[in-house]
């Protein structure tokens, strides 16, 4: 195993500014340098630990983000409800903020998600309603049903995380400066998957206008996703086939946070199950780091865009959260064989898989 574990190669040069009623100071988190992945490419591939915000992702930035924008309108007063539909993570953020606040959080999630996930929101307070895994364009999406909840109470918002523009515009001021400040302008790429699209659109958004057109934005995406399809042929096709084990990540369709950016975007890398589990394990083995599907997914795309780019280039991704919250499921074998993927996994590293 690498001695090196969890390398902060650049200074965390942003002062973390708790907010009022919220105690824990979300951002500011550190950009590792992962050195093994580094030194096969010749090529400088960090990842910023979103994992180190206070619930433990980076969706705490919208969650936060959102909410604070909510009260600068007026559109919730103090002891009001707030209503999301979520994959889990966006959740979490939310009763943390919630709780701090001293909103009421409600929260509807595909039950597909997991028990992790649900157990940890219910643990904060939050009342979780996790309902059947349905296309956005029926009426019984976990989205829709949050709409409608909230619509049915006073005093409470539903805060739109996929379409509510906030979402990006948190990303636009705190993840795109401190990912600047802390390679000190010299990013040559920047790589992250996309479902609400809030991270990229607004990263990305900031990484391009402050190098002047220079750092390459670019998308990372799933199987069952349309949005590598739209994106390579140029907004023609949107394209959906197969399904993915990642949680959060992947979309049907162009929510409003990227189609804030999505026609800037530089490019879009396809990533396979098969790929993103073999890089849970390899970031166990080589970095120490303990990361969930997405946040592998994030690696893989990191490395192959920095091949891309060529030798001596710098490229950052987002390592969006931990493994604690899938662990039942990506270091199981059983769940593994039943989705095809234990065979993704390197000979060696075989043993990490040790629950049945």
């Amino acid at each position: 195993m690498s001695s090196g574990i969890g390398r902060q190669i650049f200074k965390r040069t942003f002062t973390s500014r708790p907010v009022d009623g919220f105690t824990g100071a979300v951002g500011n988190t550190p950009l590792i340098y992962l050195k093994t992945l580094s030194e096969k490419t010749g090529c400088r591939i960090l990842g910023k630990a979103e994992f180190q915000n206070p619930g433990g992702s980076v969706k705490d930035r919208a969650a936060l983000g959102i909410v604070l924008d909510a009260e600068k309108r007026g559109r919730i007063k103090p002891g009001g409800t707030v209503v999301e539909g979520t994959a889990g993570n966006t959740g979490i953020g939310l009763a943390h903020v919630c709780r701090a606040r001293g909103y009421k959080c409600v929260i509807f999630m595909p039950n597909t998600q997991s028990q992790e996930k649900i157990d940890l929101l219910r643990m904060l307070g939050a009342e979780v309603y996790p309902v059947p895994a349905v296309a956005y364009e029926n009426p019984k999406n976990y989205n829709h049903q949050a709409r409608d909840f909230a619509r049915e109470l006073d005093n409470a918002i539903w805060t739109d995380q996929f379409d509510n523009t906030a979402n990006a515009e948190a990303h636009y001021r705190t993840t795109g400066p401190e990912i600047w400040e802390q390679t000190e302008g010299k990013l040559d790429g920047f790589v992250c998957a996309t479902g609400t699209g809030g991270t990229l659109a607004g990263t990305g958004r900031y990484l391009l206008e402050k190098s002047a057109g220079k750092t390459q934005v670019w998308l990372a995406d799933p199987p069952g996703s349309v949005l590598h399809s739209y994106i390579t042929s140029g907004g023609k096709l949107k394209e959906r086939t197969g399904s993915s084990i990642t949680e959060g990540i992947g979309q049907g369709r162009i929510t409003n946070n990227l189609g804030t950016f999505v026609n800037d975007v530089s490019g879009a890398l396809h990533i396979p199950d098969e790929k993103s589990i073999a890089m849970v394990y390899e970031m166990l083995d080589t970095e120490g780091l303990y990361l969930g599907a997405s946040s592998a997914l994030n690696v893989v795309a990191a490395v192959e865009l920095a091949q891309k780019l060529g030798k001596g280039s710098t490229v950052a991704t987002i390592l969006c959260d931990g493994a604690y919250r899938y662990q039942s499921r990506l270091f199981s074998k059983k769940w593994l064989q039943a989705k095809g993927l234990e065979d993704a996994i390197p000979g060696h590293l075989k043993k990490y898989a040790v629950l049945d």
